[in-house]
């Protein structure tokens, strides 16, 4: 018999998912969301037609365990990488600054008649990403363990 995953099957394991369609980058973007990273952590391979980014993920996906246990909330590092990117396009996003520090708000897709579109990073403080791609791939991977939100808070976003 088979059942329902829980959460507690993913507790403490690290993520890898993979966004092929607009429903998949919606979890993934929901998971990216508060995510910070210095503009000096973004690369576009050009030959490989791959964007990436190292990311400080708040682990929203522990927030039920972390209050259950009563400790802080938690970051991981994770790489963001875009597939199939022909081009990149920024506003707002200072290049080759490690001091600047850029907080994710959301990702998604804008597709075209071609079967492609754009990949669309929107960040606080008005700055963008816009990665034009031939097909929507976007892959999220945490690459360390998880350590203790330096804030000890969980993100807040009052309307």
């Amino acid at each position: 018999m088979t059942q329902d995953a829980t959460f507690e099957d993913g507790a403490a394991r690290p993520l890898r998912l993979v966004a092929m369609d607009d429903n998949d980058l919606q979890v993934l973007s929901a998971l990216c969301q508060d995510a910070v990273f210095p503009s000096t952590e973004m690369e576009w391979q050009r030959g490989r037609a791959r964007f990436g980014i190292l990311l400080n993920r708040f682990r929203w996906e522990d927030i039920p365990f972390a209050q259950r246990g009563g400790r802080k909330p938690e970051r991981v590092q994770s790489v963001l990488a875009v597939e199939n990117v022909a081009g990149v396009a920024s506003q707002g996003v200072p290049r080759g600054d490690a001091d600047t520090i850029l907080s994710v708000l959301s990702v998604t897709f804008e597709p075209d008649e071609a079967g492609g579109g754009a990949v669309l990073l929107t960040l606080a403080g008005d700055g963008a990403i816009r990665l034009q791609v031939s097909e929507l791939e976007v892959a999220l991977r945490d690459v360390t363990k998880p350590y203790a939100a330096v804030s000890g808070k969980v993100p807040d976003h009052p309307a």
